[in-house]
């Protein structure tokens, strides 16, 4: 991890995330106290910002600076307001097309996808504020620079986020393998958000129960899934197919 990715000292950290700055994950030495130390947990709490609380020698191999126990990963893209997005979208775009990652957790997987995504017109995506792949050096990479073009929201709470998608007349469908219906068996129209889910797990059972349609993709090998960046490409390149027919 590069140092300018990095905010160390508690009460860096708490300017940082009061002056809105993109904070990804804070690490706290275990044990640490003091009222200083004691509102910077509060505001993380606050905020939603993913914590871990770690031994001192990892603080150390981090950044061998006075940290005074606390560090803070930074990411190198701003992150867009949820509900900003969807509105602006909506009003500019007949068919709104958004993508929403219920926590993928891998960064190479990630980047993947907002590569694809990008190349699919996607205008938005969506992924929860705890569980998921932080943007780092190695997702810029593999997103070969489309982080820096498709919009990324952070929400407290991926279902929240299906409910204001769908009271904006958009049809949520979601990838699984639970599914009855392939995947090019079913009929894709009008504004349309994908959701995928985690690499180990797939999409939760209650955001699964909320989508509107469920699809999976016809597996002939003997290997019983498909790598989620693929599997995402596959999803977002047939409804782009099906809206240039």
């Amino acid at each position: 991890m590069e140092k300018k990715s990095q905010i160390y000292g508690i009460r860096a950290i708490i300017e940082a995330i009061e002056a809105g700055q993109p904070i990804q994950k804070v690490y706290l030495q275990k044990g640490l106290k003091g009222s200083l130390a004691k509102d910077l947990e509060a505001l993380l709490r606050k905020e939603g910002i993913s914590t871990s609380y770690v031994p001192v020698e990892k603080l150390n191999r981090l950044n061998r600076n006075n940290h005074q126990g606390a560090i803070a990963n930074i990411s190198p893209v701003p992150f867009s307001n949820f509900e900003t997005l969807v509105e602006s979208i909506v009003q500019q775009k007949k068919e709104p097309f958004f993508l929403l990652l219920d926590h993928i957790t891998d960064v190479r997987n990630f980047g993947a996808i907002i590569r694809t995504a990008e190349c699919c017109g996607v205008d938005g995506i969506i992924i929860p504020k705890q569980g998921s792949a932080p943007i780092t050096e190695d997702t810029v990479k593999t997103s070969a620079g489309a982080v820096f073009k498709v919009p990324i929201a952070k929400v407290d709470h991926l279902k929240d986020a299906l409910f204001y998608l769908q009271s904006h007349n958009i049809t949520i469908l979601a990838a699984t393998e639970k599914a009855n219906e392939n995947l090019h068996d079913l009929e894709i129209s009008g504004p349309c958000a994908v959701i995928m889910g985690a690499e180990d797990t797939g999409i939760s059972p209650s955001i699964l129960k909320t989508s509107d349609k469920r699809a999976k993709l016809p597996l002939m090998g003997s290997i019983g899934s498909l790598n989620v960046s693929v599997a995402c490409g596959v999803f977002l390149y047939e409804v782009v197919r099906q809206r240039l027919k």
